[in-house]
């Protein structure tokens, strides 16, 4: 199976990238009440969610994450009609991020090759028609080793808990102190340095989304925001250190594992829809 897979990721990427089409954005917002901006959002993060389904079978041992980024960048170009978000801006030179074992985030893809059991987030953001879907995830480069599995599975707990959280009235302090608490209870520090953030037809825009807080403080959710959240979690201690071009890249200070996995989410007038939930996350459904 592995060589079938080298195989094709060849095949896939022998050509390069393909070129980037021009497009106009949209007037920037992350708050929506017109049904066709929020059907915009529904779109968007539906592509972005089906570019880490794709991704899955090519996150293999003799990989390389850059690989992984040209089969990225020609999907969501070729097949889905859309443009990588991340390719140049503020000067990212790649189409995702690739965060590698100590890797916390922004990881910039590369001509090294996976090793088995390495751990890999893959962070996707898609432009379609000027809405934006943001959304990462853990894989495994073959077996995943038992530490990171844990790591990869209270972090995606993380979020979860926090999804469970968010409806109109609720404040962001409760979802930074929900995610703050389940990483601590297993003995995980949470990254402070980065947040989620109100998305929509802007990349980055308010309100910001700790992954730390107090209860009953912060921002009020209201329906009609779209925001992210997006805990990086590490088996060590929560220092970062910043290094590659611009530095980019943010690595655990002590060299130990990082995870981190992100929805985006719309708040609705009952509680929460997740735009970019992935077919096995039955939860949400």
């Amino acid at each position: 199976m592995s060589n079938e897979i080298l195989q094709k990721v060849e095949e896939l990427t022998k050509n390069g990238r393909v070129d980037t089409p021009s497009w106009t954005p949209r007037p920037a917002s992350t708050r929506f009440t017109d049904i066709n901006d929020i059907e915009g959002m529904r779109t968007a993060g539906k592509l972005a969610a089906d570019v880490l389904i794709m991704l899955e079978e090519f996150v293999a041992p003799g990989v390389t994450t850059e690989q992984i980024d040209i089969i990225a960048h020609n999907f969501i170009i070729e097949e889905q009609g859309a443009i990588p978000a991340p390719l140049n801006y503020h000067g990212f030179p790649k189409s995702c991020c690739t965060s590698v074992n100590d890797v916390i985030c922004h990881g910039i893809p590369n001509d090294k090759a996976l090793k088995k059991g390495d751990a890999v987030n893959i962070d996707i953001t898609i432009i379609k028609d000027g809405y934006y879907g943001d959304t990462s995830r853990m894989f495994f480069a073959g077996p995943a080793l038992p530490h990171a599995e844990r790591l990869a599975k209270v972090t995606q707990e993380c979020l979860y808990l926090a999804i469970d959280l968010v409806k109109p009235g609720a404040r962001l302090g409760d979802i930074g102190a929900i995610i703050s608490a389940h990483a601590h209870k297993h003995h995980y520090s949470v990254v402070e340095e980065y947040c989620g953030h109100g998305v929509g037809t802007t990349f980055h825009g308010e309100p910001q989304v700790a992954h730390y807080g107090t209860a009953g403080t912060g921002v009020i959710l209201e329906e009609g925001m779209t925001l992210t959240i997006e805990p990086m979690i590490n088996a060590g201690k929560k220092q970062v250190k910043h290094l590659g071009p611009d530095n980019w890249i943010a690595k655990t200070k002590d060299g130990r594992l990082s995870a981190q996995y992100e929805h985006t989410l719309l708040v609705t007038a009952n509680g929460v829809e997740v735009l970019t939930r992935r077919p096995e996350e039955t939860r949400f459904s």
